[in-house]
């Protein structure tokens, strides 16, 4: 045992002194890998005809949705670094988000996003940065999960002819679960005495109690920013969907759009994410939903690849531009 703990104050000083030998490594393993996935999986020819035959006007407007995402997810993970990092930097902020879009691309389940977020906040424990960004992603979870739930009932009433009691009952059931959510969030002892006290009582967390004492600075009012910017940084997303299948279909069903996105994002969810960047999953789920409303599998497939590359692809690029800056300290 003795010779166990050794060992690992033995690594922590060799990973402290070659520190500076080590995040360059790490930022060069981003870089690689996220050329290697960009050159593998995206079809630029596809994307280019895509594009020639869609109605412009309508991209615009995903487009500057997709400006509007980018500045919503700002905000939403500025509130979290300032109250768990004590981080009110704006820079400091922008280039963690945006290396950890980079970083998140090529790994499976986006688990690079902590890494590569972690790296601007070299003053801070990897773990702080981690609950910080479970924090950050744990709202709009909740988002994806109350609407996906909701309209993968409704799919499956209308188009699999589910008897409407079992219908109803499912709807009763999603609303109670996600109302005692909102009640435990909202209550001001959630965070501070259930979250907090479990933490403390684990033996193979309480090790780490002094790092995550921060979770007592939680409140209603960091619950109720957090859910609302969520919520509009969900609804960003899906009108982004529906616009773009407006775009390449030249038909105008809104309401069967934003029923499809939110089915696609609730399955996004649910399936294990298996492939790099969820790619795959997202255009397969597109493809097979918007089939059912009457649209072009192709219709589905490019917007599906369309809101991977506006909301995904070009914000990690400039991850990439930000990560071999020199002033990125």
């Amino acid at each position: 045992m003795i010779e166990q703990i050794m060992n690992k104050k033995a690594l922590i000083q060799v990973l402290g002194k070659h520190r500076n030998l080590i995040l360059p490594f790490i930022k060069i393993m981003i870089a690689a890998g996220l050329l290697y996935y960009i050159i593998t999986w995206v079809n630029y020819n596809e994307i280019i005809s895509a594009f020639t035959d869609a109605n412009i006007y309508l991209l615009l407007v995903v487009l500057f949705l997709g400006l509007l995402n980018l500045y919503l997810q700002y905000y939403k993970w500025k509130i979290t670094a300032s109250v768990i990092l004590n981080n009110t930097d704006d820079k400091k902020i922008i280039y963690s988000l945006f290396q950890g879009f980079s970083a998140a691309v090529f790994t499976p389940a986006r688990i690079g996003e902590y890494f590569g977020r972690a790296l601007v906040f070299s003053d801070k424990s990897f773990l702080q940065v981690t609950l910080a960004t479970l924090l950050d992603k744990f709202f709009p979870l909740l988002m994806v999960s109350f609407f996906g739930s909701l309209s993968s009932i409704l799919f499956i009433h209308f188009y699999y002819e589910v008897n409407i009691y079992i219908t109803a009952s499912l709807f009763i059931v999603v609303f109670i679960l996600f109302y005692l959510i909102t009640l435990l969030i909202f209550d001001q002892s959630f965070w501070n005495n259930i979250v907090f006290n479990k933490i403390r009582s684990s033996k193979r967390i309480s090790k780490y109690f002094d790092k995550l004492i921060v979770l007592k600075n939680l409140d209603r009012n960091y619950s109720a920013k957090m859910i609302l910017i969520s919520f509009l940084f969900y609804a960003c997303y899906i009108f982004q969907y529906a616009f773009l299948v407006a775009a390449f279909s030249h038909n105008s069903a809104f309401i069967n759009y934003i029923w499809t996105g939110n089915l696609i994002m609730f399955s996004k969810t649910v399936v294990p994410p298996i492939s790099f960047g969820e790619l795959g999953i997202r255009e397969g789920a597109s493809v097979f939903f918007i089939q059912q409303f009457g649209e072009l599998a192709s219709v589905g497939f490019n917007a599906s690849i369309f809101l991977f590359f506006i909301n995904v692809l070009i914000p990690a690029l400039f991850g990439l531009i930000i990560i071999f800056r020199k002033n990125n300290d």
